[in-house]
């Protein structure tokens, strides 16, 4: 695992994680917040997960990899649902995913095994 690699990826979830706190907050404003119930729900659960990934690497722990593969699914999800979203106009959702895209590209490269 190379450095800058691990590097690349810590940057990468942390601003995911505060890209899905915002979107979180953001949608709690929305007029029908109700109807984003699954969206903010994920947006939190990817958000936790990507702080968790950050501090697990931060320690060079032997399960980095294993966290890096639940931190892409649950970015991979939690972009599936804010892509919904965008497609409304909701630029917080648009912003949400795109991180969450990076994220679990660099998440994927960080758990295969080279």
């Amino acid at each position: 695992m190379a450095n800058q690699q691990f590097k690349d990826c810590i940057d990468a979830c942390a601003a995911c994680a505060v890209a899905c706190s915002y979107c979180a907050t953001e949608c709690l404003k929305e007029a029908n917040p109700e109807k984003l119930v699954r969206c903010i729900q994920l947006d939190l659960e990817c958000a936790a997960i990507c702080r968790s990934a950050v501090e697990v690497m931060s320690l060079g722990s032997e399960f980095s990899a294993d966290l890096c593969r639940v931190c892409a699914n649950a970015c991979n999800a939690c972009a599936q649902e804010c892509e919904q979203h965008a497609h409304m106009g909701m630029d917080h959702c648009r912003r949400c995913a795109e991180a969450c895209r990076a994220c679990a590209k660099a998440c994927e490269q960080m758990a295969t095994p080279v």
